[in-house]
């Protein structure tokens, strides 16, 4: 039986200068809706009087109608309760799944739906994301997040509380976190803005989805690293882009062979800093060639600067937007790795004659970012608890890096090849031995996930034919002391 979820009246209506008397229409109209589960077994329906006032009618055809719907069953009196949706429907009702939709018959005509709905592939959660264990991509830290500090940020928010934080927004964001970013971003990463040209969003998801609204038609070609991130792939498919698979190797994106396979292309997606998922860094060459096709061809470069606070070798590496003398970077960045990811803020420092293109196509979508965490964001920036988490988590992922490749030469150093451990919270590593079918990684990932593994495999971030097989492994939230175990659990999955 299902919950009671109190006597809310369902919405009703009655004809009084129709010729079926009020008590059949509000029979009819309960009986209807309980035969098409929108009422559900137990749930509570108003008093007579409730009804009747609410009606605006006398409340004797109420009650006759409530009296036929209780003799056929439909309803059930509980005595100092009320009256209640029957928990045992009468034999009209076989087959009826209460409480869920029906599926529509053949006579409901069309059902057409975007053509952008059907480019991506279907949602699933495949078993090593619904599993969380060693490896887990894409995570921070968590137990080690100043949860005290934000705590009383967020209390100290709550209790001055002001009625304009309650209003609408601006679609461009909270102009204390976008002064905020702005100055980060030019300290930090060597980005070129002011904080007129940063907008707030939800994600860097949502970032490349406004990206892509704003700047590319359907049909337009696109640069994509080769392999990369399945998730930008989905959002390019859904704009109706032609996708171009760009080999990546140790210098990264290799723009001579985007040239030759699509010279007039409208846009490319780079991760110059820590590409995903190989984790190579684009060299300064290859970056300083790619502004100049941009130039030339009138392309933009969307930059994707996802987990570039991390470098374990050497100083974090300047953007490629730093570089950019043309306004061609538009330059997207997220909080989701470096705090923690149902934060959903980012933030994307746009070309200023860009600005109102964004800004229009933003409110129109979904007006503006939530403002209670922006205002805890720009405190917890403000007042030097940013900076200094950054700092305790490049000392612990350094460690938690080291502890994984280690970990990976001693165990199955034969097995697999380490690339990308320089930067960021994951490394890649390739199987020397392709065994068996073209998706061997995909098969050991599931059984991983059994294991309490999460292993992200390497072979679907191809679009082309020639995938290589391995796994994307993420390190931020497994401690030092559990690596040694998992990347053991992990050996013997390879073991043939």
């Amino acid at each position: 039986m299902a919950a009671l979820v109190g006597a809310i009246s369902p919405i009703i209506a009655v004809d009084r200068k129709a010729l079926t008397p009020l008590y059949a229409q509000i029979y009819a109209a309960y009986r209807a809706r309980i035969l098409a589960g929108e009422l559900q077994a137990g749930q509570q329906i108003p008093s007579t009087r409730e009804l009747a006032a609410e009606l605006g009618i006398s409340r004797i055809p109420v009650l006759d109608a409530y009296a036929q719907l209780l003799a056929e069953g439909y309803f059930e009196s509980r005595v100092g309760s009320g009256t209640f949706v029957s928990g045992s429907l009468p034999g009209g009702l076989d087959g009826i799944e209460s409480g869920r939709a029906t599926a529509p018959t053949a006579q409901s005509g069309p059902r057409r739906v975007a053509a952008r709905a059907i480019a991506i592939p279907p949602y699933e959660r495949p078993p090593w994301i619904a599993h969380r264990g060693a490896f887990n991509l894409s995570q921070p830290a968590l137990d080690a997040f100043p949860f005290r500090v934000w705590s009383n940020l967020v209390a100290r928010y709550s209790r001055g509380l002001q009625v304009g934080a309650l209003q609408y927004g601006p679609p461009m964001g909270l102009d204390e976190l976008r002064e905020a970013v702005a100055g980060y971003l030019r300290t930090a990463r060597g980005v070129h803005c002011e904080a007129q040209q940063i907008m707030i969003v939800s994600g860097s998801q949502q970032a490349i989805d406004l990206s892509a609204r704003v700047l590319l038609d359907p049909g337009d070609a696109v640069w994509l690293e080769e392999p990369g991130y399945w998730l930008i792939q989905n959002t390019l498919k859904a704009a109706q882009c032609r996708l171009v698979p760009v080999p990546v190797d140790d210098e990264g994106l290799d723009v001579a062979a985007g040239m030759r396979l699509c010279r007039k292309a409208r846009a490319v997606y780079v991760a110059p800093s820590h590409e995903y998922p190989l984790g190579v860094t684009m060299s300064a060459s290859r970056r300083l060639q790619l502004l100049a096709w941009a130039q030339s061809c009138g392309a933009w470069i969307i930059e994707d600067d996802y987990d570039s606070e991390y470098r374990y070798e050497s100083m974090p590496v300047s953007s490629l937007q730093g570089l950019d003398r043309e306004s061609r970077v538009i330059y997207i960045g997220t909080f989701s790795k470096v705090l923690f990811p149902s934060l959903r803020l980012g933030y994307i420092a746009i070309p200023p004659d860009l600005v109102n293109r964004f800004t229009t196509v933003r409110n129109a979508t979904d007006i503006c970012p939530s403002h209670l965490h922006q205002a805890v964001l720009a405190e917890f920036i403000r007042e030097g608890h940013f900076a200094r988490h950054l700092r305790r988590m490049r000392r612990l992922y350094a460690e938690r890096r080291h502890a994984l490749v280690q970990s990976i030469q001693t165990e199955v150093g034969e097995a697999l090849e380490i690339i990308g451990a320089e930067a960021g919270m994951h490394l890649c590593a390739i199987m020397r031995k392709e065994r068996g079918s073209g998706h061997r990684d995909v098969e050991l990932a599931v059984k991983a996930a059994l294991h309490k593994l999460s292993l992200w495999p390497l072979s679907p971030c191809y679009l082309g034919r020639r995938k290589r097989q391995g796994f994307i492994l993420g390190f931020g939230n497994t401690s030092a002391d559990e690596v040694p175990a998992a990347v053991r659990r992990l050996a013997n999955l390879l073991r043939p």
